[in-house]
Formats: structure tokens, sequence, C-alpha cells
């Protein structure tokens, strides 16, 4: 696969060639599978001393665990200023060094945060704001421009997004950023930032457990992508996960907030939601996929925009969800057998 120099238009060849998808309306050509990041990030917390990220990591493992990903062909990795209060994207901007200019870097804003104590404060929804969390994502990821900014407050106020969506509009006019998106599970608020013609993305919650029909469609209208996060349903769709699992006080699925269904207090797991995985199993390991690749082929199926970003902390986490590209999209018998199983359609 071929991926373009965002900067002096010159080309390089990954070693392997997963198939790709456009970025929707912007031009821009990513993998059709991204890295989410916020796991890389290492712990950080609410002020409630609530957990916000994935438990404790490892820098270099992470580093390795990225560049591995580049070398198995995947282009496009998303991160937020507020994953480990900047410690994510000082560890991609690390970890991609001199081959920035061959992937492409979705980042976040809206998130206010103490990176000494890693602590997330409150949020920021002024236009006015934009330009200076941008600036400091800027020089964390090492890099003079972000390919997709993306607002990450999902329940901002959508009277006040059209402004943010100006703003932004004047950062891919100076060259600061190629395009924008918002982060939010509400077509509604998505489809104010879609009115802007440099909008190339909703990022949203979309999974086999957790399907997003209204989203989807929405995409279609607009023409943009569908960047889907919890692709793996934080995690349930990886088959790693019992009756009685424990989680790290770390982790926020120890004490998931409303938005995260399947996980209870104290790290156990629903054996409702553990039942659901069960029941297409069998249909997303067909053909040699692992449970974690079905459900990424599922995602390709369910709709020609989506882009799943699966997180990782692991090199060998990486290959397994990298592999993926090698199988493809589910077919369409097997998507409707699986929509047939979960009793939707």
């Amino acid at each position: 696969m071929e991926t373009t120099n965002a900067k002096n238009g010159s080309t390089t060849t990954a070693p392997h060639a997963p198939y790709t998808r456009a970025l929707g309306r912007s031009g821009i050509e990513v993998s059709a599978l991204g890295f989410g990041c916020w796991a890389i990030g290492g712990p950080w917390q609410g002020l409630g001393g609530e957990p916000l990220g994935w438990g404790e990591v490892d820098d270099e493992e992470s580093v390795r665990a990225v560049r591995r990903a580049l070398d198995l062909g995947v282009t496009f990795f998303d991160t937020a200023d507020a994953y480990g209060a900047g410690h994510s994207e000082r560890v991609l901007g690390r970890a991609l060094g001199r081959r920035r200019a061959d992937v492409v870097v979705a980042t976040k804003w809206g998130n206010l945060f103490d990176e000494e104590s890693r602590v997330r404060t409150g949020g920021d929804d002024s236009p006015e704001y934009v330009r200076r969390a941008l600036t400091a994502s800027l020089a964390r990821l090492g890099t003079d421009y972000v390919d997709l900014y993306q607002l990450h407050l999902s329940d901002a106020d959508p009277e006040r997004a059209a402004p943010l969506r100006d703003a932004c509009e004047d950062l891919v006019g100076e060259g600061l950023i190629r395009a924008y998106a918002w982060s939010t599970d509400d077509p509604e608020r998505a489809a104010v930032f879609a009115a802007g013609p440099h909008c190339a993305a909703v990022q949203h919650r979309c999974n086999v457990l957790q399907d997003a029909p209204e989203m989807l469609a929405l995409c279609e209208e607009f023409g943009l992508a569908s960047i889907n996060r919890s692709p793996l349903a934080m995690g349930l769709l990886t088959g790693k996960f019992a009756p009685g699992n424990a989680l790290a006080a770390t982790d926020i699925r120890s004490a998931p907030p409303a938005w995260l269904p399947g996980f209870a207090v104290g790290g156990g797991v629903d054996p409702e939601w553990l039942a659901r995985v069960e029941a297409v199993r069998s249909i997303l390991t067909s053909r040699g996929r692992t449970l974690a690749q079905g459900a990424l082929a599922w995602l390709w199926a369910r709709s020609p925009r989506t882009v799943p970003i699966p997180g990782f902390r692991t090199v060998a986490q990486a290959e397994e969800n990298a592999g993926a590209l090698e199988f493809g999209p589910l077919s369409a018998g097997e998507l409707a057998e699986i929509d047939g199983v979960l009793h939707r359609g």
C-alpha cells in the first residue's frame, strides 16, 4: 500500500498491503483500521478520583507497539490531549518520530487537565480555547499540523457548536489542521459540524453489541467517515473476560461511568453481555479469525465508511488487531446471521 507524505507529496510503500478507506470527503486516505491511543496514555483521573485511563502502561512497549503497527501497514492513529493528561500525545509523537508524515494523526480538544497531577479539571467549549489547545497538542506530538482535529466534549451545547466549527475552518485555512470532526454519539450534534466544508468524520461508538444505525446513516448522507471508538466493546469482544474478572483500580472499567455498560463497579462483567458475546463467537471466529478480528470485520461489513480504532498496549495486541486487515470484512451472509442471533433487523 502506498501512503502519501502530506507535506511533500512523496510516497512510501508499506510491507503489507491492507486495504484503505477514505477519511470522508477530505481527500485523505487511511488504512481501514486505525489505532486508538487512549490506553497508552496510562492512568489519569477525574476530580473525584475516579479512574479515566486503562491502568498502568509501559511506555517503551507502547512505542514498540506503535512502530509495529506502522510496519504492518496501519496509517491512522487517534489520540486526545486529555488521554493520560497529555501523556498519550507525547508517547505517540515519540513513536512516530521521522515517520510522522507517512501517517494520519487525529487528536481531540475540549477537556481541561493538569499534566503534573494527571487530573481532568473540567471542559472548555469556547472558540477562543480551540487554538490554545491545538498549540499545546502540536508541541506534545512534535509536529506542525494535525490531520484530523476533533471536539472531545460529546454532550457540548449544539448551539455553541457552530462557532467551534468556524474556528476549525480558520485552522484549516492556516494549514494547522487538514480536517475536523466531533466525537459524539448524537447525530443532531454531529450534523452541526457536518455543515462545515472541511468536516471529514464523526467519531462515535459502534460495535457488534452496540450498533449505531442513525449515525451511520448521517455519515452516508453527509459523506463523512465513521470513526468507530469502542469497536471491541471496551474489551468484551476480545474474549479475555469471564465472570468474576477483576480489574485494576486505575482502570476506568473498574468504576464504570453511566455510558459504559457491560461492566460493574469493582471490575465485574455483566453475564448478560458475556452471553451475547458467546452467541456470536462462532460466526466472528470463522475462517481463522480471532474474536477481536471478527469484531473488526463486522464493522467493515456494516458500512463502507467505517474506520474502527481499537485500543492497544502491547506489541501482541497491535499484531492481532492489524492482522484483521488480512481477512477484510465479514460476508453479507455472516452479517445477516449475526443480526438474526442478536434479534436485530
